[in-house]
């Protein structure tokens, strides 16, 4: 399982673990990785995701799942999370043409 956001894609950094005596050694800094299920309004089901809880925290500011990735550019989105945002779309786009029932 990879250890990289699915919308955001943070991922692993690298860098030194410094003692008292000044010895350097290499360590590695990993995301706050969690399950989570988001609502989506627009399809109208839970989403099942690992993500950054960065990346929950900017969803959640953002008003939910479906602004969060119809708002974001898709160069800034993962592989991942440009197609869920393209079947939200999609959705969307056949909602909005269908008749209202009355």
């Amino acid at each position: 399982m990879s250890r990289r956001c699915q919308f955001t894609g943070k991922g692993v950094q690298s860098g030194n673990n410094v003692s008292h005596a000044n010895n350097k050694s290499r360590r590695r800094f990993l995301p706050n990785m969690q399950h989570t299920s988001l609502l989506s309004d627009i399809l109208g089901t839970t989403i099942r995701v690992r993500l950054t809880t960065h990346a929950i925290r900017t969803i959640e500011h953002n008003g939910g799942l479906d602004a969060f990735l119809l708002g974001t550019p898709n160069r800034s989105l993962p592989a991942e999370a440009q197609v869920l945002k393209r079947r939200i779309a999609r959705s969307q786009a056949k909602r909005a043409a269908a008749p209202p029932t009355a």
